[in-house]
């Protein structure tokens, strides 16, 4: 924890100036970190300057990510000060440290402070500013064998914190309580969130007029691109039998059941398609070098990822040519409730109702909505993703 920032992780990097193949396997876990790097340090000491830092520097800056250098042992041997007007030359902050005897530490929080990208300390909103002040946002959190003991998962969390933030009211359910939740209220809540699992009950028990969406959604936005994503759900229907699609998540949690990404997602689309499409799955940090075999990358909602890592990994897909999406909005295409699910979000909507070369991105229902009743819960109910 570090304030204001908040919580922040530390890691240390095999480098990039190893030889052999070990060496290519470290230099290549190097460049795998720092896709999700929002913040360099390059510690070095006086006269050690050399190839190293120069590349480390210059992988750092194409990818304008911010960077502190640090001269350590400044007690043994102070810095060259022609490389100390180079980098202030070319705007590089350092900070000189000698850190057995604790000198310069102060300066060096403070540079990472001042360096810090700005939605660090004014964090975006997540769900609150869709709700607002005094008003109430109801959650379907459903509860089953996949959910963690004890515990809810991070996007419910940080949703009810955030709301909490923006001084709302916030109202937790199972998907089995919202209709009685619903008829309990004097009046209807300003948005309803759901588990993206649960949307087909979700949507048939929530009145027309009260907004919703689902975490995954919610999670496209704060960690993602809404709009790119949603594209992304759009490409579902070019999808034919045989095609390759690539499942990521963000998590390495051991899938059981009905797991979401390996079961009920691949069901949904083979459904869709009329055929069976091959699935390929990575977990964590993991993602493929080589895209160009896959017809759609779908990801889960990166709550376990920095904002940096996710638009890598769009970028990458971008670059490859490869539509990618995310699990609310392809489980949302493919019951054919996306528009609803972007109701929250007036400009994404927008842009699916009239896509360039006119026409009309609503797709097609895929399953028959039906009203659930209470014991039905079981079969919908899973994680929010």
């Amino acid at each position: 924890e570090f304030l204001p920032l908040g919580p922040v992780l530390f890691i240390d990097t095999a480098g990039v100036d190893d030889d052999g193949d070990l060496g290519m396997l470290r230099v290549r876990k190097t460049r795998q970190v720092l896709d999700r790097t929002e913040l360099g340090v390059l510690v070095t000491e006086a006269g050690a300057w050399g190839r190293f830092e120069e590349e480390l520097l210059l992988e750092l800056q194409r990818r304008r990510v911010p960077v502190v250098v640090v001269f350590n042992k400044v007690d043994v041997e102070v810095p060259d000060p022609e490389r100390l007007a180079w980098l202030a030359g070319h705007k590089i902050r350092h900070v000189e440290t000698a850190a057995a005897h604790g000198l310069g530490l102060d300066q060096f929080r403070q540079a990472l402070l001042d360096l810090a990208p700005a939605d660090f300390i004014n964090s975006p909103a997540i769900v609150g500013d869709l709700v607002g002040p005094g008003e109430l946002a109801l959650l379907v959190v459903p509860i089953d064998k996949e959910a963690p003991k004890g515990r809810l998962i991070l996007p419910q969390v940080q949703a009810i914190r955030d709301l909490l933030d923006h001084d709302a009211y916030c109202l937790v359910v199972k998907e089995h309580q919202l209709r009685r939740a619903l008829d309990r209220l004097k009046s209807p809540p300003r948005l309803v969130v759901t588990d993206s699992q649960a949307f087909e009950q979700v949507a048939a028990e929530t009145p027309r007029s009260v907004p919703l969406t689902s975490f995954s959604i919610l999670m496209s936005r704060f960690k993602g691109d809404l709009a790119a994503q949603v594209e992304g759900a759009l490409a579902i229907d070019s999808l034919r039998p045989g095609d390759r699609v690539l499942v990521a998540e963000s998590c390495s949690h051991h899938p059981i059941g009905e797991d979401i990404g390996r079961v009920k997602i691949p069901r949904w689309l083979n459904t869709r398609v009329g055929g069976e499409v091959r699935f390929d799955h990575v977990q964590g940090h993991d993602f493929p070098a080589d895209l160009s075999r896959y017809r759609l990358v779908i990801h889960c909602g990166a709550c376990m990822f920095n904002r940096r890592e996710m638009l890598t990994r769009i970028l990458r897909c971008q670059q490859a040519g490869v539509p990618v999406t995310n699990y609310g909005l392809a489980i949302a295409f493919s019951l054919g409730i996306l528009e609803r699910a972007l109701e929250p979000f007036p400009a994404v909507l927008a842009a699916v109702r009239n896509p360039p070369g006119g026409g009309s991105a609503q797709p097609r229902p895929l399953l028959p909505t039906r009203t659930y009743a209470p014991q039905d819960h079981a079969a919908v109910a899973g994680l929010a993703v």
